[in-house]
């Protein structure tokens, strides 16, 4: 499955330190993560957007310049099926950005999408009514309710104020624990703790949590 990183921050920084650890991250993870990338990334106040089919760690990761926020994904498709580039997350419309890491089997719900991330991205907004937290609370629930197994439902959705991470598995505890580190200028959140850094902690399982910097 995918690889999840979102990192906000009151002082710029240089996109490239971040892409470099979550590249690495996503080289060395236990299942692939090479079937291609993403990244929202803020800049004078408007979102940009890049995807490529190619593997992170083999895009020139240098080439974005400087922000205050970020958010990334690394792609492991299912059964290795429909690698092109419109299949890659970030997904978006004009005030959310979501990206998505796990496996559902047997869903029951009609919605429209390309892939299965996207069809849950566009469900959960169907429940929004002022408030895309409790509409991310709302379209889980439902989802959970109406498949047969969820292997896993890791859930990174901003909007311009903050980042809600959802978090629900129900196997191999190690791999998809999300994990978040704070300071007074500044929230990570990523699939895993960066290499040799301290102040990283666990997200619980089967929870919502909202994130606003700082």
């Amino acid at each position: 499955m995918c690889r999840l990183l979102y990192v906000n921050s009151k002082i710029e920084f240089k996109i490239s330190d971040y892409l470099e650890k979550f590249a690495g991250i996503s080289k060395n993870s236990k299942e692939y993560q090479g079937h291609g990338w993403g990244i929202a990334y803020l800049q004078n106040e408007r979102w940009n957007y890049y995807k490529n089919v190619k593997p992170i760690w083999e895009d020139d990761l240098t080439k974005f310049g400087m922000s205050n926020r970020i958010i990334a994904h690394a792609r492991s498709a299912f059964k290795d099926e429909g690698i092109v580039v419109e299949n890659n997350m970030p997904f978006y419309d004009d005030k959310y950005i979501f990206i998505f890491n796990g496996e559902l089997r047997g869903v029951k719900i009609k919605e429209e999408g390309r892939i299965g991330a996207e069809k849950i991205f566009n469900y959960i907004k169907r429940f929004d009514k002022g408030s895309i937290k409790e509409a991310l609370n709302k379209g889980a629930e439902i989802i959970t309710k109406k498949s047969s197994y969820v292997r896993a439902m890791n859930i990174i959705l901003t909007d311009n104020n903050a980042a809600f991470v959802y978090s629900q598995f129900n196997e191999d505890e190690d791999y998809f624990t999300m994990n978040y580190k704070l300071s007074s200028d500044q929230v990570i959140i990523c699939s895993n703790p960066f290499e040799g850094e301290d102040g990283w902690n666990n997200i619980a399982n089967k929870s919502l949590t909202e994130y606003k910097c700082c």
